[in-house]
């Protein structure tokens, strides 16, 4: 393959990995903890949209009880986003891992 061969592809891979990740803003991914007693919502770029608490957890008054919930469904919406925006790289790339170069 000719060099700018190479060049020519390095820059579509880059346009359609510009556009999967405008388009991950409109992506989302819902996690939640507790058995859904606090759930979030993310979108591909792992922009926190909503939060919601059950309001039997406040009522109970256990405030460790509800930052560690909401610690963890936080926690579980980033790693989905996050798998999320690997994937459609991974399949815009045609499954080539890059995921140490964006």
């Amino acid at each position: 393959m000719k060099l700018a061969q190479l060049f020519k592809l390095a820059q579509h891979a880059q346009a359609e990995i510009t556009k999967i990740q405008e388009d991950l803003q409109f992506e989302q991914i819902e996690a939640q903890s507790g058995g859904g007693m606090v759930k979030v919502k993310f979108n591909g770029r792992q922009e926190m949209l909503s939060l919601e608490i059950d309001p039997e957890v406040i009522k109970e008054g256990d405030v460790e009880l509800l930052c560690d919930l909401v610690v963890a469904a936080v926690n579980e919406g980033i790693r989905k986003s996050s798998e999320l925006a690997q994937q459609k790289i991974k399949e815009a790339t045609s499954g080539i891992d890059i995921s140490g170069l964006i």
